[in-house]
């Protein structure tokens, strides 16, 4: 028997263009010599390795587990495996990481880490490399990508407390070097126009991080200014519990003294006390998306760069409540 006939056999995608009475013969035999495929020389024969470069920025975060697995649940079945590597939102862990999965010679890459202006993605993009852009977005907006409809997002946390009363609503927002601080931001500041609400430039303070010890040190500032609001939108859940936080520390209850949306729908948010109403976000769509991208880069490199907009839902629980 030729060698190309018994590896058309042994190889599910050309099977059928043996004979199934070949095609049995080869798999008794290859199963008699507990034969397995070598994907080293079949890299080298395909100039594919069949793996995915995943790039997250911190393990810890609640919301990259659901992403991940969306993104392994839609490669697996095309064949492919994700090398999932962890940058800290280090710049510098991050090209040193990057490197790493370029030596593996991965096929792509899907970049959870993006900011609005990151050198390295724009110059692997330009050197031919695939790459998917996963829940943040490149300002340039050249390179394909899959993330929520943050400004959408926001504007449904503003009309839910605009509906409960609220007047004077503040927002805590992230980083504006991250398209999620930027565009929640923006989303913010268009839904408090847009229900004729007075723009306070008191009423926004900024996080350095998404963390809960940068959401109680900037709404704790808030608090101490004296600036009158009833109401806040963070833009983070973990922002939101650090709200929660800088409200206990001054004897001040939600939603009582003060309503707290967050934004994400991290796990265990119904378990708070008060349970927190927060805009939900498909993570594990994002990553199944962003891995079907890929794909499609894979099967048609020609193909333009594409964003993909997934719309968020507001979930309302009981830290959400008319004004006192």
């Amino acid at each position: 028997m030729h060698v190309a006939t018994a590896s058309r056999a042994l190889n599910p995608d050309t099977r059928s263009l043996v004979s199934s009475t070949t095609a049995e013969r080869v798999l008794q035999a290859a199963k008699a010599l507990d034969y397995r495929p070598n994907p080293i020389a079949r890299s080298l024969r395909t100039a594919r390795t069949e793996t995915v470069g995943l790039v997250i920025p911190d393990l810890t975060n609640p919301l990259v587990p659901p992403m991940v697995r969306g993104v392994a649940d839609v490669l697996a079945p095309a064949g492919y495996d994700a090398w999932i590597v962890n940058t800290d939102n280090d710049p510098d862990r991050e090209i040193a990481q990057i490197e790493s999965l370029r030596d593996k010679q991965v096929d792509g890459l899907i970049v959870a880490t993006a900011r609005l202006e990151h050198p390295l993605l724009e110059q692997l993009h330009d050197e031919g490399v695939r790459i998917v852009l996963a829940n943040r977005l490149l300002g340039a907006g050249r390179i394909p990508s899959v993330t929520a409809d943050n400004a959408a997002g926001s504007a449904l946390a503003v009309d839910h407390l605009v509906a409960l009363g609220h007047r004077r609503i503040a927002h805590v927002s992230g980083p504006q070097t991250l398209s999620t601080g930027l565009v929640r931001r923006r989303g913010y500041l268009h839904a408090i126009r847009d229900h004729g609400l007075p723009e306070d430039p008191e009423l926004l303070v900024t996080c350095a991080a998404w963390t809960e010890e940068e959401g109680a040190r900037a709404f704790g500032s808030l608090l101490d200014s004296g600036v009158e609001f009833t109401a806040v939108v963070a833009g983070h859940d973990r922002v939101a519990l650090g709200c929660y936080d800088a409200l206990a520390a001054r004897g001040l209850s939600c939603p009582g003294d003060m309503s707290v949306v967050g934004f994400n729908d991290m796990p265990f948010m119904d378990k708070m006390r008060p349970a927190l109403t927060t805009v939900r976000v498909a993570h594990y769509e994002v990553g199944a998306e962003a891995a079907r991208l890929l794909l499609d880069s894979f099967a048609d490199p020609g193909r333009p760069a594409r964003g993909v907009l997934l719309q968020p839902t507001l979930v309302i629980r009981s830290s959400t409540a008319p004004p006192a």
